[in-house]
């Protein structure tokens, strides 16, 4: 397996594979890919047997947004409030 650490420096990992067919990734790998305990890595095959690795970063659902909130606060903003707090938010202020 390949990965660059930066353009100035590519080093190359050699890692077992166990008979489950699973393998170890040293940390400084896993740092390098921005990989924290419990995240996923996506892996591409290309042809003539290589893969790419990245950290497979989800992409935001609307069912992942809603109820994200939900129990958060007490407080129900009425429309007119959501309006003037989305405004003062575009416009930089807080």
């Amino acid at each position: 397996m390949h990965y660059n650490g930066d353009m100035a420096r590519q080093s190359t990992a050699t890692l077992s594979v166990t008979a489950r067919g699973q393998v170890t990734f040293r940390s400084d790998i896993l740092r390098h890919l921005g990989i924290q305990p419990g995240e996923k890595i996506a892996l591409d095959k290309l042809p003539n047997g290589r893969v790419t690795l990245r950290a497979a970063k989800p992409a935001g659902t609307i069912d992942g947004f809603i109820g994200l909130l939900a129990g958060k606060t007490r407080k129900v903003a009425t429309l007119d409030e959501i309006r003037e707090a989305a405004a003062a938010g575009w416009a930089g202020k807080k």
